[in-house]
């Protein structure tokens, strides 16, 4: 059978399965390529003739994608997914089983906006927004990424300071579309941005366009202020760091043990045999 044009091509893909035009409650989860019999037949994405645009989303939340067409007559416009060529809307109709997906048309408009509601990491890829002229295909392309927020203390896993000192933590939130509607401190299982028992407790929080930021401070530090400290945001998963509070000479202690280590282990090969070498024959001397 010849195939001469894009809308065989099209026809062709939905008796083949790539489109259900029965919508129920399921969510389309296949991994399958409904279109793997003739995805050689179909044309590959003409970026360079065509406009491009990149929508940024937080996993979880709704993506809007932007189509515009003037003029239209009696043409349809039709969004499609080029990950695996499914139509999902034509007109104000959609064409999937996935109710994520549906077209956002206000009445007499140019716009044919592709929502894309919870948001997962398999929506990742290139949309098409097509119309079909008697002249030949007009195609908008957008590539939606779907960003997981990302949240860490600054430092390593530990954090030591001197009693009566300053206990300082920074977070950090990356990847971040939109700022978290809130940022809490635990001490073990005890939020403490706003404990006035304790008292000398103060958290700031700085929110930027690609990144949170949020400072938590603590003064005089007691050794009672020891343990775990987690940083949770209300878009990520929380972020924690152990702290320990100790005397001076304790802290210098806890310093020479760091020191020590850091040189043993950066001894080469040679020196440790050396080294153990020379005990060795100490031991048996004093035998």
């Amino acid at each position: 059978m010849a195939i001469t044009n894009w809308s065989e091509m099209a026809a062709l893909a939905i008796m083949l399965g790539c489109c259900s035009f029965a919508p129920s409650t399921a969510e389309d989860v296949s991994t399958e390529d409904p279109v793997s019999e003739i995805r050689h037949l179909l044309p590959e994405a003409n970026l360079s003739n065509n406009t491009v645009s990149n929508v940024t989303v937080q996993l979880g939340a709704t993506a809007f994608l932007p189509c515009k067409y003037r003029n239209l007559a009696d043409h349809q416009v039709s969004w499609f997914r080029r990950r695996d060529w499914h139509i999902l809307t034509t007109g104000i109709f959609t064409y999937t089983n996935d109710e994520r997906f549906s077209v956002l048309h206000p009445e007499d408009s140019n716009d044919w906006t592709l929502q894309v509601k919870y948001t997962t990491r398999r929506d990742n890829g290139t949309y098409e927004c097509q119309l079909a002229t008697g002249t030949g295909l007009i195609s908008q392309f957008v590539n939606l990424h779907v960003v997981v927020p990302q949240a860490y203390i600054l430092g390593g896993k530990e954090y030591h300071v001197q009693l009566g000192s300053t206990i300082k933590l920074d977070c950090v939130i990356k990847q971040s579309p939109t700022p978290p509607q809130y940022v809490f401190w635990y001490h073990n299982d005890r939020m403490i941005n706003y404990d006035n028992r304790r008292g000398g407790i103060n958290v700031s929080t700085e929110t930027g366009p690609t990144k949170t930021q949020s400072h938590l401070t603590i003064t005089d530090a007691h050794y009672n202020d020891s343990g775990n400290y987690t940083c949770s945001a209300s878009n990520t998963q929380p972020a924690a760091k152990n702290v320990f509070v100790s005397h001076g000479d304790k802290m210098a202690a806890i310093q020479r043990r760091k020191a020590a280590a850091g040189a043993s282990s950066s001894l080469p090969a040679s020196s440790s045999l050396w080294l153990s070498s020379i005990l060795t024959l100490g031991f048996f001397a004093l035998r």
